[in-house]
């Protein structure tokens, strides 16, 4: 099968007030923010191929934040993985809390498709960038910490033919009013 015509699936926490902040670096340093993937934790990436996702997952991954409590998390500082800087938020653990619970109804899908232990949630800035950039960044946006984020949903989002990825549906966490 061509890998090139199967669309990728993501479970996400969105972080919106995240934006306005590291907006223009994603924006230029990380290929899925030109993409239309906005500021961001990730849960479980990959996930089900976008074209196999079924109504029975989708409802599963809806019980699974159902049974999660709404949080907030703190970005106070950053971090690196190779060429890729990030925000690190905290507490951690209700995000792997979170992975966790989507790895163990879905095992076959592996945080980061098994090259990465998926320990490390992070809001990614630049990914696949120039290191030597890094200091510019984060002297640029070390003022703006701490960014604070009321988690309320987890996100799947998805890619579309074109490349570009977008919001396939929102499932609320716990003391999350609906609607």
């Amino acid at each position: 099968m061509d890998t090139a015509l199967v669309r990728r699936s993501a479970v996400v926490v969105l972080v919106p007030t995240a934006d306005p902040v590291v907006g223009r670096w994603r924006e230029r340093h990380d290929p899925h923010a030109a993409a239309g993937v906005p500021a961001h934790v990730t849960v479980l990436y990959p996930w089900i191929p976008a074209g196999q996702l079924t109504d029975d997952d989708e409802r599963a991954l809806g019980t699974i934040a159902a049974g999660h409590d709404r949080f907030t998390l703190d970005f106070t500082g950053f971090g690196e993985f190779d060429r890729t800087l990030w925000l690190a938020p905290t507490p951690a653990d209700p995000v792997l809390a979170l992975t966790r619970s989507v790895v163990a109804r879905w095992p076959r899908y592996p945080p980061y498709g098994g090259r990465y232990d998926g320990d490390h949630p992070h809001l990614t800035i630049a990914d696949g960038a120039d290191p030597a950039l890094f200091p510019r960044i984060t002297a640029d946006l070390g003022p703006h910490l701490p960014l604070r984020a009321e988690v309320t949903a987890l996100t799947l989002v998805e890619q579309r033919t074109d490349g570009r990825w977008r919001a396939r549906r929102t499932f609320p966490l716990r003391g999350t009013e609906a609607g």
